[in-house]
């Protein structure tokens, strides 16, 4: 992830592939004795901000930084697929037909998993990790390119989130399944810091994890978090279109960042699990805001993995509000529908 660039009296913050620009000002005061806190660090392989109003008696940075890398810490101790020791590793690393008593979080969000996938016909799967080293884009990946018909057969053989079963305090499989929590633990940790800022005393912030984020309240000068979405490109960036937040979160997922060209086919890291295969589809981004920062992260993916007909169908009838970004041979297009317009300037009824 990008570091802090000071532009005059904003600050821009960027995510590492997923084009948001969070635009707020620098740290400063009113005449009401509110003052403007931030302050940001590393987490899952990029980072995380936070901005917050404090009202006099209101928890200073030292401590609301204590609050937030923990919660951040207990994430990636729970779910990070690139450290051994996690849990969700311990489980990954257990044959077919076995067990391990999890933590309440990895099941709540292994839960959200089956509810995304039974939703979208299988598309979505918390269980593509396989799928994702094979290709050249996870954890155990060695080289980027197409692989044989045979490797994938057998890759697809070890992914299926129906092959999950919660037994109580249990997660279960019967098969050899990998559990990988990218598309939504970021958005759970997003939510996660913002129910501890409220218990804090903390009513208007800003809370960004690797780019996935929540705003809620106003800023001193009483002026709106805005977010910029990023416009999809590799090669330069550029702001879409600049939104206002408050009581929602928004993720933005994209092809942009992470995928490989080969025999003249773009391949990104964005997988149906239905076809063990990239996405190959025109819809280069999809943003999406909702009361969730979890469900935002969540269906953001999903949506760009339906592609523009489908996952526009679904988002109508799910009554979600998103910001497409097309490609149209070396041009974007953009579509959005009322509820991605009624929720981007609007305080959350």
């Amino acid at each position: 992830m990008a570091g802090v660039v000071l532009r005059g009296d904003e600050d821009l913050l960027t995510g590492r592939w997923i084009g948001l620009v969070m635009l707020a000002g620098v740290l400063s005061g009113c005449g009401n004795g509110d003052t403007l806190e931030r302050f940001d660090g590393p987490t899952m392989g990029s980072r995380y901000s936070i901005q917050y109003v404090r009202h006099g008696i209101t928890a200073g940075p030292k401590e609301v930084r204590g609050e937030v890398e923990n919660i951040l810490a207990e994430v990636d101790r729970q779910f990070s697929t690139y450290r051994g020791d996690s849990d969700i590793e311990r489980f990954n690393a257990l044959p077919a037909d076995s067990c391990a008593v999890m933590p309440v979080p990895v099941l709540e969000l292994i839960r959200v998993g089956e509810q995304l996938s039974s939703q979208s016909d299988g598309a979505f799967d918390l269980t593509v990790e396989p799928l994702l080293n094979l290709w050249g884009f996870g954890p155990q990946s060695r080289t980027e390119e197409v692989p044989g018909a045979d490797a994938l057969a057998q890759a697809r053989q070890r992914v299926g989130y129906r092959h999950l079963h919660i037994d109580g305090e249990r997660l279960c499989k019967d098969a050899a399944v990998e559990v990988d929590f990218n598309s939504i633990a970021a958005g759970y940790a997003v939510d996660r810091i913002a129910a501890r800022l409220k218990a804090l005393g903390i009513d208007s912030y800003l809370a960004e994890v690797t780019g996935e984020l929540r705003a809620a309240g106003r800023k001193p000068d009483d002026s709106a978090w805005r977010v910029a979405l990023e416009e999809p490109r590799d090669d330069k960036r550029v702001a879409e279109r600049v939104i206002e937040l408050d009581g929602y979160g928004v993720s933005t997922s994209g092809d942009y960042r992470k995928y490989f060209e080969q025999g003249g086919r773009r391949y990104s890291h964005t997988f149906d699990a239905r076809t063990g295969a990239p996405v190959l589809h025109n819809l280069a981004s999809v943003t999406v805001i909702h009361p969730s920062a979890l469900m935002a992260d969540g269906l953001s993916t999903l949506l760009l993995i339906l592609g523009p007909e489908q996952g526009w169908d679904y988002a109508q009838e799910h009554g979600i509000g998103v910001f497409f970004v097309l490609r149209d041979n070396d041009r974007f297009v953009v579509r959005t529908n009322d509820a991605f317009e009624r929720m981007a300037g609007g305080k959350n009824q």
